[in-house]
């Protein structure tokens, strides 16, 4: 039978320190984010063609399977610790062994090319679990969309932080490895420590959201099934989708929140080594423009709560894809570069607390239309737009980097102008255009206002 959660309103270790496992995974992620496609082209030396092949199948498995974690996880029976918070401990400490060969090289050609996908697969599909049952305890802990969104913002806040750790942190770890295994596979052992270090922090959320969840106890008398409301079939898990406009609208501006990040993260290395010529300026930058993604982190709460988070949303993008247009046109001043991307980065702090919540209010809007409980569906859903991200991502910087007859070979300060325009469509065109269409999505299809929230938890609660 299960065992009814015991605790009401937020602890004060989620309200401060909910977000630490994310400050890990993102800590984790950033060297792949910053550095797989360097790996590939620069210290692999695949030739562009091999690494549009390995983004791409690797990055295409992933995005086709990102849908099915949260619908495993609302549809099976319920590990010992509860149907969400279980996977925060069962599966992170894979994680380290499977991601570190994805920046391994182990012979030449195919055989090492078929080993990175693999790793890259395995790995991402051992994450997302965990990944989908942090996120969905947002909505399982916090009672109100209030409370949500303080998980949200303390989140954010955290996820941010972890760059600013990882500016000093990550280029530094990669070069003390390079000195003990080499400098191909540097990037492998610093990947392993992070995701050591990823989940012991996943641990310390496990923690945290004890008492926050039903969790089943042994009934040797009767076999219990789960609550009806929790578990869902397949056509519910369809109608929270389908009858759910809200949430589509929300997966579209979801797609570009994540390809201006990974976008920008995947191309920052090209710019600074080809048009600022100095690579070394890429770890300032990284500092620089994380510090701002935390202070919008952390000030997202409070612009919701004056704006509301859906309109916070809208603004906050429409300002990062002018931020983005403006930059273009001055490409080759670097400082410029810096302050407008620091300022758009400071938007992306902003927008990455704020959409959590925002599915938050979709979760209760489902619930109140179909009568099922689909947290787990629709939280992990987040996962489709941030891996089909990944994988435009992969595509846009192979694109662009052909655009620009790029070639390991060319040094840096030669780079012609055709190169350094193509890497600059890369970091600001795509991404603004991804950000125009979000905007233009919230506006028409996302309509939950708070008051409707609040007016369908209050129905759901009379339900029960």
């Amino acid at each position: 039978m299960s065992e009814k959660s015991n605790k009401k309103g937020l602890s004060k270790a989620l309200k401060i320190f909910y977000g630490v496992g994310d400050c890990g995974f993102t800590l984790m992620s950033n060297i792949e984010s910053y550095y797989f496609n360097f790996f590939l082209t620069n210290l692999a030396q695949f030739s562009l063609p091999m690494v549009t092949l390995i983004t791409t199948v690797a990055s295409t498995v992933d995005a086709v399977l990102s849908w099915m974690y949260g619908a495993i996880l609302n549809s099976i029976k319920p590990l010992k610790w509860g149907r969400y918070r279980s996977w925060l401990v069962v599966i992170p400490w894979l994680v380290p062994f499977l991601y570190a060969f994805q920046f391994v090289k182990i012979g030449d050609g195919w055989l090492s090319a078929i080993i990175i996908i693999i790793a890259a697969i395995s790995s991402h599909v051992a994450w997302n679990f965990a990944y989908v049952a942090n996120v969905s305890m947002i909505s399982v802990a916090g009672r109100t969309p209030e409370e949500r969104s303080q998980l949200s913002a303390t989140r954010a806040a955290w996820a941010n932080f972890s760059k600013v750790i990882f500016s000093y942190v990550g280029p530094g770890l990669a070069a003390v490895m390079a000195g003990f295994i080499g400098e191909i596979n540097q990037y492998g052992a610093a990947a392993f420590v992070l995701g050591v270090i990823m989940a012991v922090l996943y641990y310390a959320h496990f923690r945290m959201f004890d008492g926050y969840e039903e969790v089943q106890v042994a009934d040797k008398s009767a076999q219990q099934k789960a609550p009806a409301k929790d578990k869902t079939g397949g056509m519910d898990l369809i109608r929270a989708l389908l009858q759910n406009p809200p949430l589509i609208a929300l997966l579209i501006a979801d797609l570009a929140k994540f390809m201006f990040n990974f976008v920008l993260m995947g191309v920052a290395t090209y710019y600074f080594t080809y048009i600022a010529n100095s690579a070394g300026m890429l770890s300032t930058y990284m500092l620089v423009t994380n510090i701002f993604c935390v202070i919008g982190a952390y000030l997202s709460k409070t612009l919701s709560n004056k704006f509301t988070t859906r309109t916070t949303t809208i603004g906050v993008m429409a300002i990062q894809a002018i931020l983005l247009i403006v930059s273009y046109f001055f490409y080759n001043n670097v400082t410029v570069v810096i302050i407008l991307m620091s300022i758009a980065m400071f938007g992306y702090g902003i927008t990455y607390a704020c959409t959590p919540a925002l599915y938050g209010d979709t979760i209760v809007y489902s619930e109140w239309k179909t009568g099922k409980n689909a947290a787990g569906w629709i939280s992990g859903l987040q996962n489709v737009p941030l891996k089909v991200s990944i994988m435009t991502r992969g595509v846009i910087i192979s694109a662009c980097l052909a655009m620009g007859q790029f070639s390991s070979d060319i040094d840096p300060a030669a780079a012609s102008e055709q190169l350094k325009n193509a890497i600059s469509i890369g970091f600001m065109v795509i991404p603004a255009i991804a950000l125009i269409i979000a905007v233009i999505a919230l506006i028409f299809g996302f309509r939950l206002t708070k008051d409707k929230v609040n007016q369908y938890a209050a129905e759901i609660a009379s339900r029960s």
